[in-house]
């Protein structure tokens, strides 16, 4: 039995150390190259109060903190796919846990941010996220796992003040569709009753929310939002993001449920102005009593855009984040009775642990087009489907073929032999799909299309087999040393 008493008192005792940090940006080490990002701000008379850095690889980080030794970092991981009932038993998840408290570690980091969404289950993989199965197991599992996480970080991450980071669980966003059995609200106030993490509430993420389920027709998104804030664990958010929207690539642009454009999380995009409306609704909520930083997230985006969006956001906002900020510092005052280490919940039994593993499967073979979306889990998807026929038909093809990297520019010479002897790169996502696959490496997706493309190649043209070897080594390579930073930036002058 969970002491939710005592899961409160300790949530407030490792957010008390946490200093508010104000406005700043959540970035990507190579895209756009973070130091001219930081070189033009500077230019500009603009300091970010931090910088949130997205996983890369540990000698990049380590140069980002040697080049920025005053600066605010904190750290948003990846690839720990904490919604899944089997992740723990995973063969690589101690060895990414203890690469990510390394990370962790190495920056110096305020907490650890990740998404409350996989990319990959049950044997399947995918590019981008896909939100978890909102229902009272899915909760339990994310709990547990963040548990144990926290204890990592707690055991092998803590500082020389005793103090270690806090992990923040992000509410992911809808790419079209929603499966589960709650509302999402209520799955969040779940996993915050059984564990001491923070929340990341992400106001583009917000939006999708409204835009692909049921509220949608039922309301207006002021009141939407209204009534999900009232809802929603919002005393447990540290940390609020704010992203660009956009149709994707595979869309045709077109405006139809009620008027609504077909917008989804897209960090390159700029950010539409009902997200900053958003905001101003948001950080005005007397609920939110535990602010520590509001984040542009901005990776991927033209460094141009960054810089006028960035000055516009603090021009705008910094005066109601601080009120915000001083709202919860007001109200944190000293927490008796704390444990000293992450309350971890009582462990799952097998049964719902393998009803949660058979839920994943289907939701895999749901959304990849294998079988018809069944289950009361899926029944607000299924009486209304254009979401998912979008993704199945539109997005997931496109992410497959293109995302990450696009087949042709990828195997050149392969696509140009596998085109004259009549297969059709279509054929690759059908195959892509057709089985679950026994996981050899921790995730990556660029290295993961490479492998696979080559299983294709081999299966569907033995003797092209030798040209996609060679690209494929090709461009192993590449990766690998693009992944490097160069000695440029353990030159730079440090950003002060």
């Amino acid at each position: 039995m969970v002491d939710h008493d005592l899961v409160f008192q300790d949530f407030h005792r490792r957010l008390r150390p946490i200093s508010p940090q104000g406005m700043g940006l959540s970035v990507d080490v190579y895209s756009p190259d973070l130091f001219e990002l930081v070189t033009r701000l500077k230019e500009r008379g603009l300091r970010p109060g931090y910088l949130e850095v997205f996983k890369a690889t540990t000698t990049a980080l380590a140069a980002v903190r040697q080049a920025l030794p005053e600066m605010s970092l904190a750290y948003h991981g990846e690839g720990l796919w904490i919604t899944q009932p089997d992740v723990q038993a995973s063969p690589f998840f101690q060895q990414d846990v203890g690469e990510m408290v390394a990370q962790l570690n190495s920056i110096q980091s305020l907490w650890l941010n990740h998404e409350c969404a996989m990319k990959q289950m049950a044997g399947y993989s995918f590019g981008t996220y896909v939100p978890p199965l909102y229902t009272p197991l899915s909760a339990e599992v994310v709990a547990d796992n963040i548990a144990t996480i926290q204890e990592a970080i707690d055991r092998q991450g803590r500082r020389a003040d005793g103090t270690s980071p806090l992990f923040l669980l992000e509410m992911p966003p809808l790419t079209y569709f929603s499966p589960g059995t709650i509302p999402i609200p209520h799955f969040f106030q779940l996993v915050t009753a059984r564990v001491p993490c923070g929340l990341v509430l992400d106001i583009g993420h917000l939006w999708t929310v409204y835009r692909y389920t049921a509220a949608r027709r039922q309301m207006s998104l002021t009141q939407f939002v209204l009534e999900f804030l009232d809802e929603f664990p919002l005393e447990r958010v540290v940390e609020i993001h704010v992203a660009g929207l956009a149709c994707h690539e595979s869309s045709d642009g077109a405006e139809r449920a009620e008027g609504l454009p077909e917008w989804i999380d897209a960090h390159a995009a700029p950010i539409p102005s009902i997200l900053f409306t958003l905001l101003e609704q948001v950080l005005a909520h007397p609920n939110l009593v535990s602010l520590r930083a509001v984040a542009l997230e901005v990776d991927t985006k033209p460094i141009e855009m960054i810089v006028e969006e960035y000055a516009e956001a603090l021009r705008r906002f910094s005066p109601l984040v601080q009120q915000a900020m001083a709202r919860g510092m007001a109200a944190a005052g000293p927490v008796a009775g704390v444990r000293s280490s992450c309350s971890v919940p009582k462990p799952m039994n097998e049964s719902d642990r393998q009803q949660l593993r058979d839920d994943y499967a289907r939701y895999a073979q749901i959304i990849s087009g294998q079988i018809p979306a069944t289950g009361q889990e899926w029944q607000d998807v299924a009486a209304d489907q254009a979401g998912l026929t979008s993704y199945r038909t539109s997005y997931l093809p496109h992410e497959i073929l293109h995302w990450g990297g696009d087949l042709v520019e990828m195997f050149p010479q392969t696509c140009k032999l596998l085109a004259e002897r009549g297969v059709c790169l279509t054929e690759f996502v059908a195959f892509w799909f057709r089985a679950p696959r026994p996981l050899t490496q921790s995730y990556d997706f660029f290295l993961l299309k490479i492998d696979r493309f080559l299983e294709f190649v081999t299966e569907s043209a033995p003797d092209v087999r030798i040209s996609a070897q060679q690209e494929g080594d090709q461009l192993r390579l590449a990766y690998a040393q693009a992944n490097e930073v160069g000695e440029r930036v353990l030159e730079m002058e440090p950003f002060v």
